[in-house]
């Protein structure tokens, strides 16, 4: 199987085999075009396709199926929204079906998931490995703005119109997560209150920045726009900077509600953090972790069973688990 992981930047792509095992470790990348427009989009990943099979000498006529990932908004099936998107802002890209394009471009079938559920499904693969398809997690990706995937039974999720695991919009308490005069954060989607309007890099920018510097108008990113103070932020967590822990904190908090409120739904084995966190110091990454798993209220039998992990491999995971989709889907028939 071959994994295809379009981005806003690149594609990356790997290749899965027939006994589960990944053919690179490293990734392999080729510009993703989406700016020029669908048709030269679509070239592009055939052309991460075709690179990625020469790279791994592997034949042609072995590869079963491809798996594509995307980000949203799309259908399940991979039909672009018909207001376009982030990455897809051309009108050319409105309503487009970008699965089935590759498909007739490249002759072989071509298997479906935005990347966030790409980037669950392989996260719970590689947590549980040889017991993949009998257990059940919830993965949090928090870059840009807040993404995830439920996997039940080793399976994605994906929902009626194809919009299942966002969970960056789903509304949470927000008592224990936000000061007493601090303003009910809005999310760029609309919602008030959501996840994404306080774990997410825009949130920082937009709703916890703005709020906190005015407790520490000293403190150095004050001088720096917005933008720039956000991007630079975690690594005054990394030194544990008051400010920062504060903000930090609090998106830490609003993951724990989060998944508190998965508890509730489905129960899951496993609870996994991704995104920019992962990509932090250690001792950073793991208070993180520890304060997200401080604030997830479960059961003492749910406690007994669940696990809280960090998202491996976070850079090649949408590939990876685009090929680990395209595998399940094959050997389902």
């Amino acid at each position: 199987m071959v994994g295809l992981d379009n981005g806003g930047t690149c594609n990356n792509a790997t290749v899965l085999d027939a006994t589960g095992q990944f053919l690179v470790d490293h990734l392999v990348e080729n510009p993703s075009l989406v700016t020029e427009g669908p048709e030269s989009a679509v070239e592009s990943l055939a052309e991460a396709f075709e690179n990625i099979i020469e790279l791994t000498s592997t034949p042609r006529t072995l590869v079963r199926a491809v798996g594509l990932d995307t980000p949203g908004p799309a259908s399940a099936t991979g039909v672009i929204s018909s207001k376009g998107g982030t990455n897809f802002g051309h009108v050319s890209w409105h309503g487009y079906d970008i699965r089935g394009a590759l498909e007739s471009r490249i002759g072989l079938p071509v298997i479906y998931n935005n990347d966030a559920n790409a980037a669950a499904l392989y996260a719970h693969h590689r947590h549980f490995g040889a017991d993949a398809m009998t257990r059940s997690s919830v993965s949090a990706i928090v870059g840009t703005g807040l993404g995830g995937g439920v996997v039940e039974n080793g399976r994605v999720i994906g929902g009626a119109a194809g919009m299942a695991g966002e969970l960056g919009h789903v509304q949470i308490p927000l008592h224990d997560v936000l000061e007493d005069d601090q303003p009910v954060p809005a999310c760029n989607c609309g919602f008030e209150g959501d996840v994404e309007s306080i774990a997410s890099l825009t949130a920082i920018k937009n709703n916890l920045l703005p709020y906190w510097l005015k407790r520490f108008p000293e403190h150095p990113l004050a001088a720096e726009p917005l933008a720039k103070a956000a991007k630079k932020l975690r690594a005054y967590g990394e030194k544990e900077d008051p400010l920062a822990m504060a903000v930090f904190g609090q998106q830490a908090k609003a993951i724990g509600k989060l998944f508190t409120i998965a508890a509730n739904f489905t129960d899951p084995g496993a609870y996994l953090l991704g995104g920019g966190v992962v990509e932090a110091a250690p001792r950073f990454r793991q208070w993180f972790l520890n304060t997200v798993r401080e604030h997830t209220q479960l059961r003492q039998e749910q406690q007994a069973v669940a696990s809280f992990a960090l998202v491996a491999d976070l850079d090649m995971a949408g590939a990876r688990g685009a090929a680990v989709a395209a595998l399940e889907r094959v050997n389902a028939g």
